[in-house]
């Protein structure tokens, strides 16, 4: 990364973005105070500099008919670094795996994992994440609600 330290306004500009990533540059620019042409090529700093890494929208998981969350807990049989890898590219592969974390502890691996029914979960744990390579223990919890969820980091509250 270029700058070793984000001023206010990028900090505003970040904050910004990371609550409403279709705000057009002008209502940003507004809201951080500064003209349209800067806020721009700041933003576009921020991208070229892996601060920003992307836009997404946030879907409806249960409109789309994913009604169950479920977070599933996995420890290998071998934790060499390639056998992590391999894991990890496995992963990859699979849709309704959303994210992976590699975990210090007994556990190697946290999935949080979105399926339509508990039918179709069963199905993908018996069917794919059990019999994986290298796959020595599962353990899963079913969500019952989300009270909070904030993707991205916590930023300061500029004023």
């Amino acid at each position: 990364m270029g700058r070793v330290k984000l001023d206010a306004v990028d900090q505003k500009i970040l904050a910004n973005l990371q609550s409403e990533g279709r705000i057009t540059n002008v209502d940003l620019a507004n809201r951080v105070g500064i003209t349209a042409p800067p806020c721009l090529r700041r933003v576009r700093a921020l991208e070229e500099e892996g601060y920003i890494q992307g836009y997404h929208a946030t879907l409806n998981q249960e409109a789309l008919g994913y009604g169950l969350t479920v977070f599933a807990l996995v420890g290998l049989h071998s934790q060499a670094e390639s056998d992590l890898q391999a894991f990890e590219e496995h992963v990859l592969h699979w849709p309704m795996v959303r994210e992976c974390f590699m975990l210090n502890g007994e556990i190697d691996f946290i999935l949080k994992i979105v399926a339509h029914d508990l039918a179709s979960f069963q199905q993908f744990l018996t069917g794919e994440l059990t019999p994986a390579p290298n796959v020595a223990s599962v353990k899963t919890s079913l969500t019952i609600r989300t009270s909070k969820h904030a993707p991205g980091v916590p930023l300061p509250d500029i004023s």
